[in-house]
């Protein structure tokens, strides 16, 4: 079992005061949180509040209900083993492979068949319409949707190569 201290940054009167929360991996796997005055939740899950501009930074801590148990300002500040369950409680559930090539499209309009390569490998995907392409923020990144629901993340359209940017335009 773990120590971590763990506090909610909310301002309003049902919100708990910062408070030490041990959080540890109970015997079927799942996190569970426990405040220092002997409240436990099984099977929390942490959500980030920023999860493409700042994956790092603001985690909020949710029950089974989906009600902030926790939050947790910066991953970095939290001891280890704290960091390390997070993150792999973060990694399990987020799926979002970053675009590094546009390899091919079957046509420029769609629905269009999409050979990309990503950090996870070369896979093929089915764009519906120009719509499933989103910018985020003032950055030059962007989401992609599948027909499946899988975002796919361009970190920088900028940084892709000629041919990739010269695809992605005739979208955008």
């Amino acid at each position: 079992m773990m120590s971590t201290n763990l506090s909610t940054p909310l301002n309003s009167p049902t919100s708990p005061a910062p408070t030490h929360f041990t959080l540890e991996r109970n015997a079927f796997g799942k996190l569970s949180l426990t405040t220092a005055t002997g409240v436990r939740f099984e099977s929390v899950v942490p959500v980030r509040a920023f999860p493409i501009q700042a994956p790092e930074v603001g985690i909020s801590i949710v029950n089974t209900d989906g009600e902030e148990v926790g939050w947790v300002n910066r991953l970095v500040d939290l001891a280890e083993p704290a960091q390390s369950l997070i993150r792999q409680e973060l990694a399990a559930r987020e799926f979002m492979p970053v675009i590094a090539q546009i390899v091919a499209v079957t046509s420029f309009s769609t629905p269009c068949t999409w050979t990309v390569e990503t950090d996870r490998g070369r896979t093929e995907f089915v764009l519906r319409g120009d719509e499933d392409i989103r910018r985020i923020g003032k950055d030059n990144a962007l989401l992609i949707a599948d027909n499946h629901g899988i975002q796919y993340l361009v970190r920088d359209q900028f940084t892709l190569n000629a041919a990739s940017k010269k695809i992605l335009d005739r979208f955008l």
